[in-house]
């Protein structure tokens, strides 16, 4: 490949078996100076398929560790990092043409220790959600040294900085990763377990408040707070899912909470 100007920025990438998604985001990178992948044990040729494009030319370099946890392994991958600039993304993600156009600009910034940047999901049966459509907007590009991840979040983790934070426009990252709800809804599951463990440990108690009325919150954001509306069903069905998952999170912190004070034990046939 055709060697590009290089900018002063180190991205950083967690993955396991991604070798469906990861090529198109490793060439979205080739302005970085340098990629970082953490891999967790891939077998589906993810590596060799790394290791391809480290031979093309992209300045990749693989790291084999076990499965900590998110918001430890995108420590570790942090820490590998050598540039003056880190860049958080996944393997499903890319860097669209207007984040790549408007990088330098982004790093050469001295007032900002950090950047928000806008993500916009591809939906199925609709694609890419237009410019004005997306997700709400989440630290992912920091100065090195300025920031770390919060070790006690179990998912959604993100990075903490102290110092000021700006949100990157234009551009966006692009979210390909289609599957369908069947795949999805189990997703969902496994996140909004992780969420409603961690909100479990820190003490959070159950409230019928929020039960009854976070879900149609949820969805109202997204739908229309966020313009999903906009897609067609195909964004009515990416509220509603999030929606499922903010119900699934507050009914599991419900029942664990439920579950000690009321053990379910099977009541003898003659009380019943």
């Amino acid at each position: 490949m055709a060697t590009p100007t290089r900018l002063p920025l180190s991205a950083f990438i967690i993955c396991k078996n991604e070798a469906h998604y990861i090529e198109p985001c490793i060439r979205s990178l080739d302005l970085c100076a340098e990629i970082i992948v953490v891999d967790s044990g891939s077998t589906d040729g993810t590596l060799d398929l790394l290791e391809r494009l480290r031979e093309e030319g992209f300045p990749i370099k693989v790291f084999q560790r076990g499965w900590p946890g998110y918001a430890a392994q995108k420590q570790f991958a942090l820490e590998q990092c050598t540039q003056p600039w880190c860049l958080n993304i996944d393997a499903d993600e890319r860097l669209d043409l207007q984040l790549r156009e408007h990088l330098p600009r982004l790093l050469a910034e001295d007032e900002a220790v950090a950047w928000r940047i806008r993500r916009r999901p591809f939906l199925v049966g609709f694609g890419y959600t237009p410019t004005y459509v997306f997700e709400r907007p989440n630290l992912r590009l920091v100065r090195r040294g300025a920031g770390a991840y919060d070790l006690s979040k179990r998912v959604h983790e993100g990075i903490s900085v102290e110092g000021r934070v700006k949100s990157a426009r234009p551009g966006s990252l692009l979210h390909f990763r289609p599957l369908p709800l069947d795949e999805q809804i189990l997703k969902e599951n496994a996140y909004s377990t992780l969420k409603a463990d961690q909100l479990f440990d820190q003490g959070e108690k159950p409230r019928w408040a929020k039960l009854v009325f976070n879900p149609p919150y949820y969805f109202l954001r997204l739908y229309f707070g966020r313009w999903l509306f906009l897609c067609g069903w195909a964004g009515f069905i990416q509220a509603m899912t999030g929606a499922v998952y903010s119900f699934m999170t507050e009914a599991k912190i419900w029942q664990r909470h439920a579950l000690i004070a009321h053990p379910s034990k099977e009541p003898p046939l003659d009380g019943i």
